[in-house]
């Protein structure tokens, strides 16, 4: 199997307690769902800074990731499959599903 990382773009948090929990109740199901295939449960990123190319620091991010997830599928159609069922869709977040290339080691 290859293996494949979903990152989590945007997405709105919840508005209240109840909504929070509801998601996370959601969220935790479809992690449970993944236990055969899943390689990384999410990650959540905070406290982001770019370094540019001159070396420059800014604070922040110069794009909408707020984390990632790795999982194992057949191919790049089974793992846009489990990115479709993911919960944070559902709160407006969008998911880039990229295929991890294996680098020879030397």
């Amino acid at each position: 199997m290859k293996q494949y990382v979903l990152v989590y773009l945007g997405g709105n948090h919840p508005t209240n307690e109840q909504e929070a929990r509801l998601h996370h109740m959601k969220y935790v199901e479809w992690l449970t769902s993944l236990e055969a295939v899943l390689v990384i449960p999410t990650i959540p990123l905070k406290d982001t800074n770019t370094v540019s190319s001159d070396g420059s620091i800014k604070e922040g991010s110069t794009c909408a990731m707020s984390g990632f997830t790795v999982i194992k599928a057949d191919s790049m159609e089974d793992a846009l499959a489990i990115a479709q069922a993911c919960p944070f869709l559902e709160i407006g977040g969008s998911l880039e599903v990229s295929e991890m290339m294996q680098l020879p080691r030397q």
